[in-house]
């Protein structure tokens, strides 16, 4: 005879694998969701910044950059034998970002430069 109390269980149980498999979502979803609050998230933070700020701002961007630019050179650096079919395709969005983040840190660093001028003395 079963015991009644190990049946609940198990019912329990397959139930509970019934209910996470029908609340599983698409991974490209979850990772578009995302990528879509962060839209929001970083609109909302940069126009709420005052202007005096501005410049620290810049500067935690170019810093946010470079971690870009070690990222990127690490999938241009791939070694597309072991990488398989998509080997080439990693290649080519490292570069792109490579050469984007660089043209951020430089832009970067030319308003900054240019901000800070604005703030010295002039001399007579």
């Amino acid at each position: 005879m079963p015991d009644p109390g190990r049946s609940g269980r198990a019912s329990v149980t397959s139930r509970g694998r019934q209910l996470m498999e029908a609340a599983a979502i698409d991974p490209f979803i979850f990772r578009l969701a995302i990528f879509v609050l962060a839209i929001f998230v970083g609109y909302y933070v940069v126009w709420s910044v005052t202007p005096a700020l501005h410049t620290p701002l810049m500067s935690v961007t170019n810093a946010i950059s470079s971690v870009i630019i070690v990222g990127a050179l690490t999938a241009v650096g791939l070694d597309v034998a072991l990488a398989g079919e998509g080997g080439w395709l990693s290649k080519i969005f490292g570069f792109v970002a490579v050469v984007l983040a660089a043209v951020n840190i430089f832009g970067g660093f030319l308003v900054t430069q240019r901000m800070l001028a604005m703030y010295k003395k002039k001399q007579r």
